[in-house]
């Protein structure tokens, strides 16, 4: 099963994708944690020391390895092998096998066209068992669908907050990906405060596509000051509802 978390800035998507991860190694052999933002947050999230992880270098920056994979001049395949890709250059943290794909493209550079043909293969070509689990924490707002880099998942998870422009980006993803063949989008809600916001949620979207909502902590406000910050214990176990729900959507149960 293969999940890439999507969502508008600012709404907690990492912290929910590491809360996710983190459930998921409760009960799945391996779990894959691919961080495809930019902003490069997730290792740190799930517990990796920030001194380990800020030396993960991003496989999409492994440029010879890219023109090995896909081909040298302006030709390129679109289906390279990649299927050793991830067993070397994936970290290993307990059961979970953390990989950092990209970072920020610098201004008035050539186009990441090459790098997301790559990219997409080394998703695809995680052929799992019903023991295993990809858990993609995807860039804010809408470009990687854009790009295509989520082609493949089997389930989008949106992350809200209870403001206009959430539900709207939201939105825009549900559409975005409803183009890219992802059949099933599901919302979790986030940063809940009172009975009213989370009715505001449940306005905006039919009753099924909503996995569950999750309280605003000021537990996990006050640990994002701190070098690393996990999710807290009362999050994990809303988190873990979710995993359930998500497991009977993909018919895992």
């Amino acid at each position: 099963m293969k999940l890439a978390i999507s969502g508008k800035g600012g709404v907690g998507k990492t912290t929910i994708a590491a809360a996710l991860i983190k459930s998921f190694a409760e009960t799945h052999k391996t779990v894959y944690a691919i961080d495809a933002d930019p902003d490069a947050c997730l290792a740190t999230a799930i517990g990796i020391p920030e001194t380990i992880a800020s030396g993960l270098k991003p496989i999409v920056e492994m440029r010879d390895l890219i023109r090995a994979k896909t081909g040298d001049g302006t030709f390129f395949t679109l289906n390279p092998q990649v299927d050793d890709v991830l067993e070397d250059y994936s970290y290993r943290f307990n059961n979970i096998r953390f990989i950092r794909m990209g970072g920020i493209k610098k201004g008035g550079s050539e186009c990441y066209c090459r790098e997301n043909t790559f990219l997409n293969a080394v998703v695809s070509s995680l052929l799992l068992d019903s023991n295993e689990v990809v858990v993609m924490d995807m860039g804010a707002g809408i470009e990687h669908l854009s790009r295509g880099t989520a082609k493949g998942v089997d389930l989008m998870l949106v992350v809200v907050e209870p403001s206009r422009n959430s539900i709207n980006t939201a939105n825009l993803v549900k559409k975005l990906a409803a183009d890219l063949g992802i059949r099933k989008v599901r919302i979790i809600g986030n940063k809940i405060r009172s009975p009213r916001e989370e009715e505001f949620i449940k306005g905006q979207f039919p009753p099924e596509e909503i996995l569950g909502f999750i309280e605003f902590n000021h537990e996990i406000w006050e640990s994002a000051m701190e070098p690393n910050s996990v999710a807290a214990g009362n999050l994990l176990a809303g988190m873990r509802k979710v995993r359930e729900k998500i497991l009977r959507e993909a018919g895992d149960q």
